[in-house]
């Protein structure tokens, strides 16, 4: 809350100097217009996994020059996804033929002051990748005459089901004509990774101004140390995670026998 309240006076400073800087450039030039009046900030910086993580609320917010929309686009490092469809083979519900995804966001969330369709054209969207179903995922392997449109609207069918992604999108309230927030909601099976909050000022059908902030999202304490050590030496977290088990299934049987 501490970095709510000061991250908010530097955003009204910065406004107002934005304002005045815009107030002068029109003086000497009245015939140009200059736009450079957005800014915003996240109430967090970073995101701690840890065993008990459940999930956790972080609020944006920012400051316009009073003029347009905002679109707000939060989104994890993109990887590559395998979509496989299910088939009947003998009575038996199993996975068939599947085509393999890359460039797909662990995590997307989308927010708006209106509908997207109604702010920007759908060329734009697509460009700026504003919208899930605007994501240019693109498909590494698929067998000839699948449809991959098919699978992708299941790719973020299955996002939005497990909530990496948004099935709405979120709202932006305004406190004033210039002051804005919005709060962006992580699972608690949100993946690892840097993350980028953009925030983009619309108006006119036309993209005005952007600003982008960075999030980490990053396991901590004991997991994270499990998470280190499993990636860095997989060989011998593979050894050991078998002795575990070979130990866990050893005192078991001598407990059960006991009783």
């Amino acid at each position: 809350m501490n970095k709510f309240c000061s991250s908010l006076v530097i955003l009204v400073v910065a406004l107002c100097l934005v304002k005045e800087q815009a107030n002068s450039e029109e003086i000497k030039n009245k015939n140009k217009l200059i736009y450079s009046a957005l800014v915003a900030d996240l109430s967090e910086d970073l995101i701690a996994i840890t065993t008990r993580f459940t999930g956790t609320e972080v609020l944006l917010f920012g400051a316009t020059n009073g003029i347009g929309d905002i679109i707000v686009v939060v989104r994890a490092p993109n990887s590559e996804v395998t979509v496989r469809q299910k088939g009947r083979v003998g009575g038996v519900w199993i996975n068939k033929e599947g085509i393999i995804f890359n460039n797909v966001p662990g995590f997307y969330h989308l927010a708006s002051s209106r509908p997207i369709d109604e702010l920007l054209p759908q060329a734009v969207l697509k460009k700026e990748q504003i919208g899930a179903e605007n994501l240019s995922v693109v498909p590494v392997t698929a067998a000839h005459g699948i449809d991959i449109s098919s699978y992708k609207k299941a790719l973020i069918r299955n996002k939005k089901r497990s909530g990496l992604y948004n099935t709405q999108p979120g709202k932006i309230t305004f406190l004033s004509n210039r002051l804005f927030k919005t709060s962006v909601d992580f699972p608690s099976s949100v993946p690892i990774g840097k993350y980028s909050a953009v925030v983009y000022l619309v108006d006119n059908g036309t993209i005005i101004d952007r600003t982008k902030t960075p999030l980490q999202v990053q396991k901590t304490g004991f997991e994270a140390k499990v998470f280190e050590f499993a990636n860095n030496q997989p060989s011998y977290y593979g050894i050991v995670a078998v002795v575990i088990a070979l130990f866990a299934g050893w005192l078991a049987s001598v407990m059960f026998r006991n009783v």
